[in-house]
């Protein structure tokens, strides 16, 4: 709604040079002069009888502000005179306050004589003008219309999430201090999601494999959690799972049984998973799940959502209707291409694993295997040299003595 302001109009008394009163001139009714101060528009309507006495004044004897701007054209039949500009025309100042926004500027009446008389019958009068907008708060009248898409959502996608990988200590209270392991042990690891400022998320584990180098392609290499959140690596000999529940909805942790690549000497793996997120008010489905295998049921179990979106881990085709199975290993294409409703996703390194089981062992029977080697064949080539040398001083002597006898 319009603000109505009713103005103290000051004029020059005839004859007189006393000060502006305090309270209006007028005695009921309306006042001569009410501005309405509107979004970006000054509305000021002027009644002709502006003194009151029943002499109606001439329009073209008002202008407003310093920019002289002239009111609208009306009909001589109008007892009113209106005049339409903008905040910023007409020369009007602006002055920002600590609570308010004040537009000022002024009504002048200025007489001029009729046809060849000199002389006035009113007087001249300048009239301040003032708007007033509060800086706090909505000044419009108007509804706020929404962009068309929610704020939430133009926030998801322009600020930029971190992922992190972690292995945890036993209980989950702290990082791990030391990457050594013994075969048989179990890796804790935790995937986080750093939100800032955005709107509550969710963390997946899409995809994971482990390699012997940080190279994710890398072969060899064994898939641990595949078709979008399913921990395969828990269908083989061990009781590897995601932990449930979650500690919240941007942190997911799971573990692994340790193991190391058979034929090959090196005793360390690096892990790598493809973590993406979804809100937190998405309902888990196939494409964002994380789900374990249970020995003892012979089933999948997702960590939330209905049973049901686990079902896929058995046919590898989850979320995919018509899709052939992708291959265990294989990594994924960009997501974000064909899952529009993923808006972050990234690949996370946790490593190097390293092993002190069998792999490392063998490594240091092979090597004391070879230090003793080294060790016979030095000792071997010492007593052959000690022993051609005394053979040569012999032979050394036995010359010196035939060919100089004693005389």
């Amino acid at each position: 709604m319009a603000l109505r302001y009713g103005l103290f109009i000051c004029f020059l008394l005839w004859g007189g040079t006393e000060l502006c009163y305090s309270q209006p001139l007028w005695q009921g009714g309306s006042p001569p002069v009410v501005v309405e101060c509107l979004e970006a528009q000054l509305v000021v309507t002027v009644s002709k009888d502006l003194f009151g006495t029943g002499k109606l004044i001439k329009p073209a004897d008002l202008t407003l502000g310093p920019g002289d701007c002239e009111p609208l054209v009306s009909m001589d039949s109008n007892d009113v005179v209106r005049f339409e500009v903008g905040l910023h025309e007409c020369g009007n100042s602006l002055q920002v306050t600590e609570d308010a926004l004040v537009y000022s500027t002024f009504l002048l009446h200025n007489p001029r004589p009729v046809g060849n008389l000199s002389i006035l019958r009113t007087n001249r009068v300048e009239v301040p003008i003032e708007c007033r907008f509060p800086r706090k708060g909505n000044v419009s009248s108007h509804a706020i219309l929404p962009t068309w898409v929610p704020f939430r959502t133009t926030v998801f996608s322009e600020e930029k999430l971190f992922f992190s990988l972690y292995l945890m200590e036993e209980n989950w209270s702290s990082k791990k201090r030391s990457p050594t392991f013994q075969l048989g042990d179990i890796a804790h690891l935790q995937a986080e999601v750093h939100t800032g400022s955005h709107v509550p998320l969710r963390l997946f584990v899409d995809h994971c494999v482990a390699t012997l180098t940080p190279n994710r392609n890398a072969s060899p290499y064994h898939t641990i959690v595949d078709f979008h959140g399913c921990l395969v690596d828990g269908l083989s000999e061990s009781s590897s799972a995601f932990k449930a529940p979650r500690p919240g909805p941007e942190t997911l942790q799971f573990t692994v049984d340790v193991f190391h690549f058979a034929n090959d000497s090196r005793n360390m793996i690096y892990i790598t998973c493809h973590l993406k997120v979804t809100s937190a008010y998405q309902v888990p489905d196939q494409l964002n799940k994380a789900c374990s295998f249970s020995k003892s049921s012979n089933s999948w179990s997702p960590v939330e959502g209905a049973a049901d979106i686990c079902h896929c881990c058995n046919k590898g085709s989850c979320g995919i209707p018509g899709r052939s199975k992708r291959l265990v290993g294989q990594w994924p294409e960009s997501a974000s291409r064909s899952r529009r409703h993923v808006t972050e996703e990234a690949d996370v390194t946790v490593g190097p694993l390293i092993f002190l089981g069998k792999v490392a062992d063998h490594g240091v029977e092979g090597s004391t295997a070879s230090l003793t080697s080294v060790m016979l064949g030095l000792g071997l080539v010492m007593v052959v040299s000690l022993t051609l040398a005394t053979i040569v001083l012999g032979l050394a002597k036995w010359r010196q003595v035939s060919f100089h006898p004693v005389m």
